[in-house]
């Protein structure tokens, strides 16, 4: 089972996004998916940045794929579609069925987990378009994911989200610029300001979402460390880390090591608890609500 980087969801300087990838070249990890999904007027980098960062990576041996942008509104998102799919260079993540429509017969592409693919047949019938993974969406149980895999055609791989806040809706309207009272159309990109997103906590003070400009995420953090061993014997092929501004080299490399059974997953879980930005949750993965948490039994995680 390879190791994959999920797009950086939220908005840091160029200097910054440049720096964290430089910190990637030398992780574990296996595929690394690039560009700006969330909003498109977050402009630190342009595509030539990304193809800039994605050449460097490449040459350190990693695969790389570019994302789309899952929301689109305007005729120049459009355009940076367009652009991003006719790319020679890197294999393309496909968010959104525009997206598809642009690669479909054309060249191999992913499906993103935005396409919200839930039925074996769909699952087919992307294959027969051209799509050699589709990112399973978070929401997904075990027990479908089973049936899933059991069903898949022939070339199709699987990817799942095995650590990071869980994408849970996007909207038109930007949440961190009302947070801070601004229209969306003069935000002042105030997401600059919030490095892993504006959290939000009940009244009793408990994590309950992250705001992240036109996003919202789970205020705690999904985790399938432990679950490695049975995502190995399912058949996924590709297991997805969502980056945070802090530890994401470190825990790439704690779930290389687990993957690798270089370190037992009960004891890497012990490790991973000194990284966690917020109280885990692995609700959506034993069929219950996603901010519940199961926590493993220790003779189970051997």
């Amino acid at each position: 089972m390879r190791l994959a980087l999920a797009p950086i969801p939220y908005y840091w300087e160029k200097e910054a996004v440049y720096a964290f990838y430089e910190t990637i070249r030398d992780t574990p990890v296996d595929v690394v998916y690039l560009g700006e999904t969330v909003c498109a007027r977050r402009h630190q980098l342009r595509l030539g940045d990304w193809l800039d960062i994605g050449a460097r990576l490449r040459d350190s041996g990693k695969n790389v794929v570019l994302s789309t942008q899952i929301l689109l509104e305007s005729e120049s998102s459009l355009t940076h579609l367009r652009q991003i799919a006719e790319n020679d260079l890197f294999t393309v993540e496909a968010n959104d069925i525009g997206a598809v429509r642009l690669l479909a017969g054309k060249k191999p592409f992913i499906a993103g987990s935005y396409l919200n693919i839930y039925h074996a047949r769909a699952v087919a019938l992307l294959r027969e378009w051209g799509a050699t993974r589709w990112v399973v969406p978070v929401e997904t149980s075990r027990a479908d994911m089973s049936h899933l895999l059991s069903a898949r055609p022939e070339g199709m791989e699987m990817e799942v989200l095995g650590y990071g806040r869980l994408p849970l809706a996007f909207s038109a309207r930007c949440f961190t610029a009302r947070h801070h009272n601004l229209p969306k159309e003069d935000c002042r990109f105030g997401c600059l300001s919030h490095r892993d997103g504006l959290s939000l906590k009940t009244r009793e003070q408990e994590d309950f979402l992250v705001i992240n400009g036109t996003q919202v995420l789970s205020g705690k953090v999904y985790t399938l460390l432990h679950e490695i061993p049975v995502l190995e014997e399912m058949g996924v092929n590709v297991l997805r880390i969502n980056p945070q501004s802090r530890y994401t080299p470190e825990i790439i490399g704690l779930f290389s090591d687990a993957v690798a059974r270089r370190i037992d997953v009960h004891e890497a879980g012990g490790h991973l608890q000194a990284w966690l930005p917020a109280l885990p949750c692995n609700g959506y993965w034993h069929g219950l609500p996603g901010m519940t948490y199961t926590a493993p039994m220790a003779s189970m995680a051997k």
